[in-house]
């Protein structure tokens, strides 16, 4: 029953770890449809312009979406192999990432005027971004919920993962300890 209940957990394991992969990709696809509208924005100038790079937060969605579609590759292989310092490591990463948005949530949350500590953004693409926001906030905070849920789900199905420690039918370190599947035709006879 207990290779069931890993298996199951594994499982469950790489949807969650789907889910987040999801998220990192849809990061990535909206940073590189801003950085597009940003190169459209700037009409055909040549790339070594002074001025011409884009915008802070385009680099920052790249960077999130990146670093999601990391830790999910790093969650595949953690509950592939059901490593204990594997799920360590992913629960870890996890963890610094849940860290992160809620620092970042607190930090808007709590301070009125953060949009003076951001720099400027000349093309006007973040104040869509924030007007978008603001006008679907309902939808934007399931989003939020459901993200951290299903990274909060992944940390608890790694520690559980983890807790059950490691498949003890498929760690055998030496050929001695396994029982052979059939018996050789020919026998040695010296």
């Amino acid at each position: 029953m207990g290779w069931w209940v890993r298996s199951c957990l594994q499982s469950v394991l790489k949807m969650l770890n789907s889910m987040i992969g999801l998220t990192g990709m849809g990061m990535i696809l909206y940073a590189l449809w801003m950085l597009r509208s940003w190169y459209k924005h700037l009409d055909g100038t040549s790339f070594g312009v002074s001025g011409s790079t884009p915008p802070w937060f385009i680099y920052t969605f790249l960077g999130l979406g990146i670093s999601l579609c990391l830790i999910t590759c790093a969650g595949h292989i953690a509950a592939e192999t059901a490593n204990s310092y594997c799920l360590s490591c992913y629960m870890v990463f996890v963890f610094l990432f849940i860290t992160l948005e809620a620092a970042i949530t607190a930090f808007i949350f709590l301070n009125r005027d953060w949009e003076e500590d951001f720099p400027e953004d000349p093309t006007g693409e973040f104040n869509e971004l924030k007007n978008f926001v603001k006008s679907n906030f309902e939808m934007c905070e399931w989003i939020g919920l459901l993200v951290v849920a299903t990274q909060a789900l992944s940390i608890f199905a790694a520690m559980v993962l983890r807790a059950l420690g490691p498949d003890s039918g498929t760690d055998c370190d030496s050929d001695d300890d396994a029982i052979p599947a059939r018996l050789p035709l020919l026998r040695n006879q010296v």
